[in-house]
């Protein structure tokens, strides 16, 4: 019989090492036929946007073998892919707070507007650069336990305020007048093109420009989705792109308030060449159902992630996919929280504009990192 000290002791370290188990972030290493559906996926494709990242991984320690040899495989077959990645890589789980394993995937776009580089009756909604007033002040040089931290202000007489809300920089006033990129003429296409991130602009001669993302206002991003389900205008399941623009387009007088409940603004650059992609947060160019918005507290920027969801619609199909993490979002936070990318056209805006799916996440580490 087990003394009675002695079982309090174990039953406390049975407890404890639980606990552990369920701690959120990257959890126990498994095997690769583990992963639901790995060897039916379209590794090379997988292998392209693993090249694109090593445009930028390639000098860090773990990577610097991996993106060596991934060079020098060219463009392999799906197989010799697939075995490259077993072969590097060893795959985790990803869990989140109170040892969930299934979080919310959602999609962006790259969408296209139409617009012109000056202002007319039609083309009323401007695209701004990056402000020149605007400071970003890094937290980390003055509390270094705030490391990454930055936060976005103004001077304003002998004080730094925050910078200009969504309201204030649309509102009479103007406050940056002249540092104008273009107008567009659809307000609410505008707002949905700061919300994906990045998008392309016809131009009256039919030539398309990129528009790509430059800045951020510093304030939080504030779903006008939540705010209609909250307000009682759609209903929970109901939430999405399209129903979100079809109450805006039913609404007009109340439209802008609801605009205005999201703060966060963004600011943009321009690109002459769109067809290379959007630009993610790792300074690659995005590859369409290959590339993910994570949110790099949790997730390392550049990982491959193991994708284990379904397809918007109906049918709910399958949808388990190797992606790379290469880009961030104002919306995804959380350990299990993620963006699909899925490029540019009519089926990508379909896609993303649907696409909220429960799905698990499985991170793929490099081996030389874990000795």
């Amino acid at each position: 019989m087990i003394p009675c000290r002695h079982l309090v002791l174990l039953l406390a370290l049975l407890v404890f090492s639980g606990c552990q188990s369920l701690e959120p972030g990257v959890g126990k290493a498994i095997k690769f036929s583990e992963l639901p559906g790995w060897d039916e996926d379209q590794h090379a494709e997988a292998f392209t946007a693993l090249g694109k990242g090593c445009i930028r991984l390639a000098k860090k320690p773990d990577w610097q073998a991996i993106c060596k040899q991934a060079d020098g495989l060219g463009k392999p077959g799906n197989e010799d892919a697939k075995q490259f990645f077993e072969t590097h890589f060893t795959p985790h789980t990803l869990r989140g707070e109170r040892g969930k394993t299934s979080g919310m995937i959602t999609g962006y776009y790259e969408p296209l507007l139409h617009g012109a580089m000056q202002a007319d009756e039609r083309y009323r909604y401007p695209l701004y650069k990056s402000p020149e007033d605007m400071l970003i002040i890094d937290l980390a040089s003055i509390y270094p336990a705030l490391k990454g931290k930055r936060v976005r202000g103004r001077v304003m007489g002998n004080k730094v305020v925050p910078y200009y809300s969504r309201e204030q920089i649309e509102g009479d006033e103007m406050p940056l007048s002249g540092q104008e990129l273009l107008w567009v003429d659809d307000r609410d296409q505008l707002f949905f093109l700061q919300i994906q991130g990045s998008g392309r602009v016809q131009l009256p001669d039919g030539k398309v420009i990129g528009a790509g993302y430059a800045n951020q206002n510093g304030h939080a991003y504030i779903s006008i989705g939540k705010k209609l389900i909250e307000m009682g205008e759609i209903e929970r399941e109901n939430v999405s792109l399209f129903s979100i623009k079809a109450w805006l387009k039913s609404n007009p007088q109340r439209a802008k308030a609801l605009l205005n409940e999201n703060p966060s603004y963004v600011f943009f650059v321009l690109r002459d060449k769109p067809e290379d992609g959007p630009t993610g947060s790792l300074n690659v160019p995005l590859t369409p159902e290959r590339s993910l918005a994570i949110d790099p507290k949790f997730v390392q920027l550049g990982a491959p992630i193991w994708l284990n969801t379904s397809y918007p619609g109906e049918g709910q199909l399958p949808l388990q996919k190797l992606v790379m993490a290469q880009d961030t979002g104002g919306a995804i936070k959380g350990q299990l929280r993620a963006d699909l990318f899925w490029g540019t056209g009519e089926r990508a805006e379909i896609m993303a504009g649907n696409m909220k799916q429960s799905g698990e996440m499985f991170i793929l580490l490099p081996n030389n990192s874990l000795e």
